[in-house]
């Protein structure tokens, strides 16, 4: 693997105690442990207004899209934890991933990063399907909205309450090792795609 591959975690959770954002993080230190440069971000530290046509023509995107798409533009592979909100994407990461995509300039725009990233996705939940539901949606305005190559393997953890132990990594070693064998496969595909 060359140095050019690194790779983005983040969660479109910021709550605290997010179990999304939890398994950003651990994503974050497996990549490390195993030689791939990665860097976590919370995006709750780049807080946007709702999207409105309105105010984009006004003002244009935010700050912090800009400063979020430069954020995604450094990456060459990205892994999102998506929560589950009644069966879908939740606002805050639709909310994001909508802003970014406004982003014109400077440097590639928010249309071009999605398009030259490799995607990866996970999801966490209480409940017994892990919040499987909401990356059908994810997958959605990745790829189609946004023209974005997204791996078909994903990751979730059910029950998640109960799933993470004090270090932050999975009880159930085997679930651990299948979500390092998706983060070996984005890096390798970032490779492809960068190298």
């Amino acid at each position: 693997m060359t140095s050019t591959v690194r790779l983005l975690f983040f969660a479109g959770s910021s709550r605290t105690g997010s179990y999304n954002q939890r398994l950003a993080e651990l994503g974050s230190k497996i990549a490390e442990a195993n030689g791939i440069a990665s860097t976590f971000a919370d995006i709750g530290d780049y807080p946007m207004p709702l999207y409105n046509g309105d105010d984009e023509a006004t003002s244009g995107p935010p700050e912090n899209a800009y400063k979020f798409k430069e954020l995604m533009a450094a990456h060459t592979g990205i892994f999102i934890a998506s929560p589950e909100y009644n069966s879908s994407i939740t606002p805050l990461l639709k909310n994001t991933l909508d802003w970014v995509s406004r982003v014109r300039e400077p440097g590639p725009s928010g249309a071009e990063v999605y398009k030259t990233r490799v995607f990866a996705l996970g999801s966490a939940s209480p409940g017994g399907m892990g919040g499987l539901r909401s990356l059908t949606t994810v997958r959605q305005v990745l790829e189609i909205g946004l023209g974005a190559l997204v791996l078909p393997d994903q990751f979730a953890v059910p029950r998640a309450k109960d799933a993470f132990g004090a270090d932050g990594h999975l009880h159930n070693k085997e679930s651990q090792e299948i979500f390092k064998a998706l983060i070996q496969k984005l890096a390798r595909a970032a490779h492809v795609l960068h190298g």
